[in-house]
């Protein structure tokens, strides 16, 4: 998984107020990719369908499949290393690049030039921190939340359209998301301070937007929510990402990198469930999946409000 480590290479590059901008460059560009691939996928679906012998959907994943691994060849050579050890940088560019660091309250001291301290060590370390257990739970809730972005095409398939159709009408769900997240995010940084309250709010908006589409049978109206869904989805996981690494400023670098990779992992097995939400009998109204995820994102903002009361006294 890259989205752990990509994770912590942001908060050990960058201030607490310049976090939640990087993070949303960084998801840009699964909000891109899912744009651009219901357009790539329609694309795919439709022209290559019978080539070979092969039908479109069986192309549309080897396609993909190819791309991803041919990209993935190439991760180890351009993710940069740490600041004081990156080879783009000259000796006085790496040491204020510390320095920055340093005077935001941000450790940079490395557990692993300690003789004395195992890798074990840092593990039940990590795992044996409030601050741990403290983010994963809310994490959990807008990852599993997150799932509903799978079934988007189904989701628009049901109010009329074709299949390839549907994978056009994804891109608009993905545009908007962007739209909203650039401004929440500038002003997260330019105010980190309220970063906590602005998670809660947009976990309380995303409840009612989900809400909202549970008892809605009009299909227009219900696009339009699933565009404001997808708006909350894609804020709050940039905003929870930068949330997380400022409440983990002061823990040691090889620590935070666990506690990190252990919160996106386990909230990563919230999606198991998640997908078992909009079985084909609940069409086309899938009132239990979406008031599952109105209920989680009410979990989620509950146990944001307390991280961030937490995190606040003990900082």
């Amino acid at each position: 998984m890259i989205k752990p480590a990509v994770i912590f290479l942001i908060s050990t590059w960058y201030r607490k107020n310049e976090q939640s901008k990087r993070f949303l460059i960084f998801l840009t560009a699964g909000i891109l990719s899912g744009a651009f691939d219901g357009v790539i996928s329609g694309a795919i679906t439709s022209t290559l369908d019978g080539a070979h012998g092969i039908r479109g959907w069986r192309w549309l994943f080897i396609v993909e499949g190819v791309t991803t691994a041919g990209v993935s060849l190439i991760v180890h050579w351009t993710l940069p290393d740490y600041p004081h050890s990156s080879r783009g940088l000259s000796a006085e560019e790496r040491k204020l690049a510390q320095q920055r660091l340093l005077q935001d309250g941000i450790a940079d001291q490395d557990d692993s030039k300690n003789p004395n301290t195992s890798i074990l060590a840092l593990l039940l370390k990590a795992l044996s921190s409030w601050r741990t257990w403290v983010l994963v739970p809310g994490y959990m809730t807008l990852v599993g939340a997150g799932a509903i972005s799978y079934f988007y095409p189904t989701l628009v398939n049901d109010m009329g359209y074709t299949s390839t159709t549907a994978q056009y009408m994804t891109a608009p769900l993905y545009i908007a998301s962007l739209a909203a997240a650039i401004p929440i995010c500038w002003f997260a940084d330019r105010k980190p301070h309220p970063r906590g309250q602005l998670l809660v709010g947009n976990m309380i908006v995303g409840m009612v937007f989900f809400a909202l589409t549970a008892s809605i049978r009009n299909y227009t109206a219900r696009y339009v929510l699933l565009c404001f869904i997808n708006m909350t989805l894609w804020t709050g996981n940039a905003l929870a990402l930068s949330f997380a690494t400022t409440a983990l400023a002061t823990v040691t670098r090889d620590v935070r990198a666990i506690m990190l990779a252990w919160m996106t992992s386990v909230a990563a097995l919230a999606q198991l469930y998640g997908t078992a939400l909009f079985p084909v009998e609940n069409s086309p109204g899938y009132v239990v999946g979406f008031s599952v995820f109105a209920g989680t994102f009410a979990v989620g903002a509950v146990c944001y409000g307390l991280a961030d009361i937490l995190f606040k006294r003990y900082p």
